[in-house]
């Protein structure tokens, strides 16, 4: 494992949750797993969940240790971005990945991105469904067309810089993070969006590494009518004002 400076991490991985027990336990074996050599934390955000998952991510701390899962939980729901900016402010790392907690994002592409950021010296690296080897897997027909056709909608009128713009699986610098998360107005599934969005109108370098979208395994998806509606209001703003 690469060495720690005063008991700092190379990499911060903060992880959201809401209704995880079934799937928390699974994506933290596959962190370690897939990155065998690397100085990272996890850190959990845990909007209040009712379903017990802060009782099997402190079972998690006790098998890990807790300096390696940190619990940074909230009593309530309040928002994707102020997840990322609770779970930076308990962050070592001088890099911050984010990704969800129900297997859609697999841990197995986490050296991918940790090597494309080393090779290139990228301020973030995406994750993307829609270049060569990447994908999804899990979606009927109808679910692969919306959100095909929604991302064509955004590359045309927003031209982004990034292939894939609604995915949340992502490599930052953190002092990039920092200062997208303070620039960001949006909520919800906009607010992936809206961050690849400024971070090319300001200039940040970005890479892509393609990737296989899983469907949650267990558990209900949260995507629903009211995202839709609240996506395309959320690319008009965008247009209008970046």
């Amino acid at each position: 494992m690469e060495a720690a400076a005063g008991g700092k991490r190379a990499y911060s991985i903060i992880v959201p949750t809401y209704n995880e027990r079934l799937n928390v336990a699974l994506i933290v074996y596959l962190i370690f797993k897939h990155l065998p050599n690397v100085n990272f934390e996890i850190i959990i955000v845990d909007d209040g969940s009712p379903d017990g998952t802060q009782d099997i991510v402190k079972q998690l701390q006790q098998v890990y240790g807790e300096d390696r899962v940190l619990l940074r939980a909230r009593p309530r729901k309040l928002g994707l971005g102020t997840a990322y900016l609770h779970g930076l402010k308990h962050a070592s790392g001088e890099f911050v990945v984010i990704m969800d907690a129900d297997l859609s994002h697999h841990p197995k592409y986490l050296p991918s991105f940790i090597r494309k950021q080393k090779e290139t010296g990228a301020d973030v690296v995406t994750g993307t469904r829609y270049l060569k080897n990447g994908g999804v897997h899990g979606w009927n027909l109808m679910r692969k067309l919306t959100s095909r056709g929604a991302n064509v909608l955004a590359q045309t009128l927003l031209q982004p810089g990034a292939s894939d713009l609604t995915g949340s699986f992502r490599l930052y610098k953190r002092d990039v993070l920092e200062d997208l998360i303070s620039s960001c107005v949006s909520k919800g599934y906009v607010f992936q969006m809206e961050m690849i969005v400024r971070a090319t109108r300001k200039g940040y370098h970005i890479e892509e590494v393609p990737i296989t979208f899983v469907d949650r395994v267990f558990g209900i998806s949260k995507l629903g009518g009211s995202e839709i509606v609240e996506y395309l209001k959320g690319l008009v703003y965008l247009l209008l004002t970046t």
